[in-house]
């Protein structure tokens, strides 16, 4: 929810400022038993609760006044009413306080000597002309953004080459983003069509950029995701993809990712070993965190294709190692992205062997145990299985030095599900068969916990 702190004023239009409530009706801002839309000229009956939802959700970053937010609930207040203590509420919301059984204040927790509530009908108007006012305003900048998105779509349908027409893309992904009426007119005025169509062998990686920066912007059907499948058309992407700005890479990730959710969707789309490379650049470069996200999106989507072919492709990009050397730096939900993407690569003979290979895979898949989610935990143990199944003398005592047998015993423990608990109990005896009890107690420094 939007606010602000209290303050002693706020502007209306034309510069105009509430000073108080009492300067508000003195001063005939809220005119005589105006309701909302009262003395205004709209043909549309207008509803205050709809009103608020909209100015609330809108972009505009609209501060609320404090005196319109109802104590209890945090929200604008639609239907204000006072109680003996002079606070004000919002009526269901203080009658539910008073069916609980208080006979207090919410706010000063005074004992109240009279329950009644009194509307506050002052309050009431100021909310409605407030909320309008913010409405319309918003309304009306609205109505001129999507005139003005179908104008550009205009120019770009003749055909307007060079610098002009990145211009005007520009243009028209700066009124699409976070404007519902834009995005709705550049559909319903064939937009999509129209910029798919730009998007082709010889189109400039200039163009195809800001082509993609609104497309990811817009709802896509069935049809013109098919249209988008071209092969021509996801060459570009790949390309740009590769060679395209931060903000850039991250739209063709997302392009690509709302492509592959479309059934007919063929995964020789995404069998490129320049997609591949470009998707692990993104995931490396530590300049673009959003990046990192959708680029192991994208990876961990690839990998749920269940396609081995791809996967071979995969490792032999370098992928496992990569994704090994940077999970001690992601952040929560790109760790379980990583994860299952190493999961899925360790089910071939390649990916066994690449994590196997790699010095740091036991020491980095240790550490998220016990620490994200649930999810973490599960790929990092199935992982941690075969990898350890592979050579277990070298690989169990490289486990339990890295602290893997600490957290299994504490996991076992825990409350998680049946089946982590029995994939860490055969993995902590998998550990444990080069040593001797005490020398495996004495090693994991668990001597306390055991006894």
């Amino acid at each position: 929810m939007p606010q602000c702190p209290n303050h002693p004023s706020w502007n209306l239009e034309g510069g105009a400022q509430i000073i108080d409530l009492e300067t508000a009706v003195k001063d005939g801002i809220l005119g005589g038993g105006m309701g909302c839309g009262g003395g205004l000229d709209t043909k549309e009956k207008l509803d205050l609760r709809k009103m608020i939802e909209q100015v609330v959700d809108s972009e505009d970053g609209v501060c609320i006044p404090m005196v319109f937010i109802c104590p209890i609930s945090l929200e604008p207040m639609l239907d204000p009413v006072t109680l003996c203590t002079g606070q004000t509420y919002e009526r269901p919301n203080i009658l539910k306080w008073f069916s609980m059984g208080h006979l207090t204040c919410p706010t000063t927790m005074q004992e109240l000597w009279d329950d009644a509530v009194t509307p506050n009908t002052t309050l009431h108007q100021l909310i409605c002309t407030w909320f309008l006012q913010k409405y319309l305003s918003m309304k009306k900048r609205s109505e001129g953004v999507q005139g003005r998105a179908a104008e550009l779509l205009e120019i770009l349908k003749k055909k307007v080459k060079g610098q002009a027409r990145i211009h005007t893309l520009k243009e028209l992904q700066r009124a699409v983003v976070g404007n519902d009426s834009a995005k709705k007119s550049v559909v319903d005025c064939g937009g999509i069509a129209v910029l798919s169509s730009l998007l082709g062998p010889f189109t400039s990686h200039a163009v195809g950029s800001e082509a993609i920066a609104i497309l990811v912007n817009l709802p896509l059907d069935s049809e013109s995701k098919e249209n988008l499948m071209q092969p021509a058309r996801i060459s570009l992407v790949v390309d740009i993809l590769n060679e395209g700005t931060g903000e850039t890479k991250i739209n063709c990730t997302r392009l690509i990712e709302m492509l592959m959710v479309e059934k007919n969707f063929r995964s020789e789309m995404v069998s490129s070993l320049s997609l591949l490379v470009g998707l692990l650049r993104l995931v490396k470069d530590k300049k673009q965190p959003n990046g990192v996200s959708a680029g192991l999106s994208l990876l961990k989507m690839i990998c749920s294709q269940n396609h081995k072919q791809i996967w071979n492709l995969i490792v032999s990009v370098g992928a496992v190692t990569q994704l090994i050397e940077i999970l001690p730096n992601l952040r929560p939900e790109c760790m379980e992205c990583a994860l299952h993407t190493l999961d899925a690569l360790s089910t071939i003979p390649e990916g066994k062997s690449a994590l196997k290979d790699c010095p740091q895979t036991i020491p980095n898949l240790v550490k998220p145990l016990m620490r994200m989610s649930e999810s973490c935990t599960h790929y990092s143990l199935s992982i941690l299985w075969v990898v350890c199944n592979i050579s277990p003398g070298d690989c169990a005592s490289t486990a339990v030095d890295a602290g893997l047998a600490a957290k299994l015993l504490l996991l076992i423990q825990s409350g998680c599900n049946p089946a982590l608990k029995q994939r860490a109990a055969e993995l902590l005896k998998l550990c444990s068969l080069n040593y001797s009890d005490t020398h495996f107690i004495s090693k994991c420094k668990l001597t306390k916990t055991i006894q």
